[in-house]
């Protein structure tokens, strides 16, 4: 099992909701996250007077999967959360040792 945690600009979100429901992910959970990586912020004009914008607002979508479905699901996030500019955002896969399932007591893929 894997968890497959994606940091994506908000206007994307409901395509990448849509590309990983289509591929057969059942959930998401999803946190709206303020950062930056190489594009630095940004600076805005504000009743005159200029400011620096350090941290973006962008949202981290995080999924619990079974590990037959990573290349899929990194495909999925890839093709649709791409802009071709910067602050596009990154991917990240840790392996699960254990889901459990709070409801039913469900361990391991069947937690999924």
């Amino acid at each position: 099992m894997k968890l497959v945690s994606a940091i994506i600009k908000p206007f994307k979100l409901d395509d990448v909701r849509e590309a990983l429901s289509n591929i057969g992910v059942n959930g998401i959970t999803v946190t709206e996250v303020k950062g930056f990586g190489r594009q630095k912020g940004h600076t805005e004009l504000y009743r005159g007077a200029e400011y620096v914008v350090d941290f973006l607002p962008k949202v981290k979508i995080e999924a619990a999967i079974p590990a037959d479905l990573v290349d899929q699901v990194i495909e999925a996030i890839s093709n649709v959360a791409n802009t071709g500019k910067i602050g596009d955002g990154k991917i990240f896969v840790f392996n699960l040792d254990n889901v459990i399932r709070i409801r039913t007591g469900e361990t391991g893929t069947e937690a999924l």
